[in-house]
């Protein structure tokens, strides 16, 4: 997938105005989550994402530890938004990259992740209920 098809996909899931803020939402995002991950995690997650989105894990500062609500926080702040939309915003984008490698990976970060991180994957788990 090109990096614009991808930042129209993530425009029209958060239903935003404008191109600018679906990036300002995929970066707050994926930076926060690139920090939670081990190193080579975040590159293994990036790997099949658009040069210009897998930038956003690789160039994280990555192995930190913090929670959930941390996490939310983070992306708040990254994205200027208010901490129900950024949650919205983590598990909107984070069930698009889930859609756009493969399982396996996705499973290898959530086994990384701690237990009150599930409610990112909130939206790949519905989605799977309804197949």
């Amino acid at each position: 997938m090109k990096y614009d098809d991808f930042m129209g996909e993530v425009q029209n899931r958060l239903q935003l105005p404008d191109t600018g803020r679906a990036v300002r939402a995929t970066r707050a995002v994926l930076q926060s989550l690139g920090e939670r991950l081990q190193a080579g995690e975040a590159d293994d997650l990036a790997g099949p994402l658009p040069m210009e989105v897998d930038f956003y894990l690789e160039s994280a500062e990555s192995g930190q530890r913090f929670d959930y609500d941390e996490f939310v926080g983070r992306v708040a702040d990254r994205a200027n938004v208010d901490r129900s939309d950024a949650a919205y915003y983590g598990k909107v984008v984070v069930g698009f990259v889930s859609e756009q490698v493969p399982a396996a990976e996705i499973e290898q970060v959530r086994a990384q992740l701690p237990v009150d991180y599930e409610d990112l994957f909130g939206l790949v788990d519905a989605e799977e209920v309804e197949e």
